[in-house]
Formats: C-alpha cells, structure tokens, sequence
C-alpha cells in the first residue's frame, strides 16, 4: 500500500514543532512485501464521512465542554417542569431491540430514533428517574473536574439506589449517553479496559510517548481514557485482532511484526468498547486492513461480527466503534479440514452452539456475504468447532511460521 504524506506533515517533521499528525514511514518494497492479497485489500479501502439514514439516532464524539452544555441545559428543562407542572419528563431514547435497525449502505447496526417516556412523578419510573438524576450530577462533577470514573465507581457511589445490582446503573449510563446524543466516553464514564496492543506503532498517552514495539511480550494495556491518546508513527502493513491471548503470546514471544509488519491487538476475549474504539481509530486513521482472528466456532463469528457491524446493545455508538472492511481471517470452519486438524482437537458443538450458528445465519449482514454463509454451514454440518490452540497440534510455531503467512499471501479471508 502507498503511502501518501501532505505537505502539512512533512512540515510539522520540524523539531521546533512536534508533530500532532500520524507519520507513516517508508514501506518495504514490492520485492520485499510478501503479502501482495493485503496489498489489493488495502487500495480497496475508503475513508469518508459516514452519513446516517433518515430514522437512525444521529450521536457526536462531544468534547468536555460540549457534553457538560447540554448536561445542564437538559438539567434546567426539568427544573423548569418541576416549577411549572410538578411533573418533570426525560425523553430517552428507545435502546430496545425493535429499535434497532440495520442499514445496508452503510453495513452497520444502528440505533432508531424512537424515544420513550420517562415521568418522575410515575410509579413505575421513578425509580430510573431517579438514578438517572444521580448520575447526571456525577457526570457533570467529572466533567467540571475533567476526569473519569469507571462504571463500577459510579455502581459504588450509590449501592442503595441502584438496589446493589450494576445492571442498573449500567442502563441509566447507557441512558444518559443517547440522552446527551453522544457516545458514552463523552460523558467521562468510562468502562474498565482488557485489551492489549503491541507491534509496529508509535502513540503518545497523556503525554509520555510509547514503541509498542518495545514493551516485551506484554504490550501496551489500552486504556479507556482514549481521549488522551494520539497516534504518532506506524510502518505496519496491516492490523491483526486476535481473540485470545494465548494466541497473542505465541504471536509476541515470535515478535511476528518484525517479518510481518503489522500491529497486534486483543480484547482477550469479547471486545470492550476501549479495544473496539482504538481499533477503529488505528484502521481509520493510518487507512490500513484489518484482520480477525478468532476461535472456529459461533461464538467467535459473533465476536468479529462485533469488530464490523457494531453490537445490538451500543447500536447507537456503531459508527464510532466499528471497524467496516475487517475480514475474517480464521479460524475459519472450513480450515480444520484444510489444514488437517486432528479429530482430537475438534470439539462437538452443544445444542446452544447450533442454535447461535442458525441466529448468525438469520443476520442480514451475514446473508449478503456468501463465503460466511458458507462456512457457517459447514460448521453446522459438521457440528464440530475448535480453539485457535488446535493449531499447535502442528507445532507450536505453525500459527506464526505456516497459518497465518500462507492465509495472508492466498487471501483466503471472509
């Protein structure tokens, strides 16, 4: 993939000023790169704007300043029904599933724009009313002091209220985030963060630089505060995103981005929304292809579906969490046989397995990709699924020194 640098960044190279901007260092050349299917990915890519459909709950990425503004101008609406009807109403906007809309245009899961009602004078609501108020004030104390809380403080602040139960205070976050019509980070509450990143990249977090390229085998933890991140510098070819860290160890102890330039991330397991977020800003701002690498079973379909599509729970935040073009990179259904996994390796699928495959199945974005459509079906077929591990059943260093390069160079990807 070319590499094109503006004038503007190339001017801001100057010690005097410190760049601000992402640099992309020079590429190996053609005869060197090995992965010439990455190469054709990568000229398919687009950068633009994402314009959301007519009926789709348009949100912003709101700044400090911005989210505390319409915090207190809604926080004075209420006060001013409290004076003038005693009966105050927060329009929310509706976070159930019949609302959630998938649009085709834009390959993405998107929240609608249907609100509901929420009286603080209603017995079946007054409760949420007034969780919601509770942590509004919390929200505008971190703003204020531009700092952050997990979900976890903001449960803790308030056990009692919350009748000692997260999910409840969960859902007012979620609720308070649509109800200022921007994503949940915005609002300075924050989610505590699992993944882990490392390889050919450069950033700068709260004002310290760091190589990911030299951190050992550990990497860099994102942190959910991506608000005091920048990206300064990759030569990666490509971003890998792996479900388990166990694949990511064989992965780092090989230090596979020195021969494979790539950058490596992990969410261990499902993707929080600080991975999902950071890997949506790598891809977009460096303009390079992704890669999922999971597990060959439903549950690992579902989980690179997340990196694509967005989740039907943060519909609303899809355009700002997921990663459009990722390819499904393995293990893919069709690979145990390929690849000649023993039948040792494979492991029967449950009842539940088969029926989360016939709910991909169902999924419109899954229906319009033939190869997915395909694979899943084997695995259904077959009802056989197996973990990333089952690979070393070749050799421990056949994930890194035969798998992976080989589905690289081929392009055999969903």
């Amino acid at each position: 993939m070319s590499t094109k640098v503006s004038k503007a960044k190339k001017k801001s190279k100057k010690k005097e000023k410190p760049s601000k901007d992402i640099k992309k260092t020079k590429k190996p050349s053609q005869e060197d790169y090995k992965f010439n299917k990455i190469r054709q990915i990568a000229k398919k890519i687009e950068q633009k704007e994402i314009k959301l459909p007519k009926g789709a709950l348009v949100v912003d990425d709101a700044g400090t300043k911005e989210a505390r503004k319409r915090l207190i101008r809604i926080a004075k609406e209420v006060y001013k029904q409290i004076r003038e009807t005693g009966k105050p109403i927060f329009t929310i906007p509706s976070r159930s599933r019949k609302n959630i809309i998938y649009d085709e245009n834009l390959d993405l899961l998107l929240l609608g724009d249907e609100v509901k009602k929420r009286p603080f004078h209603s017995l079946t609501s007054v409760s949420d009313a007034t969780r919601l108020i509770h942590i509004m004030n919390l929200a505008n104390e971190l703003l204020e002091k531009d700092i952050h809380a997990t979900k976890r403080e903001i449960f803790y602040s308030d056990v009692e209220l919350f009748a000692k139960d997260q999910s409840n205070s969960d859902k007012i976050i979620e609720d308070l985030a649509t109800l200022l019509k921007t994503i949940r980070n915005s609002t300075h509450i924050v989610a505590s963060a699992k993944g882990m990143a490392i390889g050919k990249l450069k950033i700068r977090d709260s004002g310290d630089e760091i190589d990911l390229e030299r951190l050992g085998t550990g990497g860099w933890a994102i942190t959910p505060f991506l608000d005091k991140v920048e990206i300064l510098e990759s030569d990666a070819e490509f971003i890998l995103v792996v479900e388990k860290d166990a694949a990511v160890i064989r992965l780092t102890e090989k230090k596979f981005w020195r021969e494979y330039p790539c950058i490596i991330l992990t969410a261990k397991g499902a993707p929080d929304i600080a991975t999902r977020m950071f890997l949506r800003r790598l891809a977009k701002e460096l303009e390079l292809p992704v890669f999922s690498l999971v597990d060959s079973d439903p549950y690992g379909h579902y989980i690179h579906s997340v990196y694509l599509r967005g989740s039907k729970k943060l519909s609303y935040e899809s355009p700002f969490l997921a990663t459009q073009g990722i390819k499904l990179i393995g293990v893919l259904s069709q690979d145990l046989d390929v690849y000649g996994i023993p039948k040792t390796c494979k492991i029967p699928m449950t009842d539940t397995d088969i029926n989360r495959v016939d709910d991909m199945l169902k999924e419109a974005f899954v229906q319009q990709n033939a190869r997915w459509v395909d694979d899943l079906q084997h695995m259904k077929k077959h009802k056989q699924k197996a973990e990333i591990q089952a690979l070393s059943s070749k050799g421990f260093e056949y994930l890194t020194d035969s798998y992976l390069p080989t589905k690289l160079s081929t392009g055999d990807w969903i």
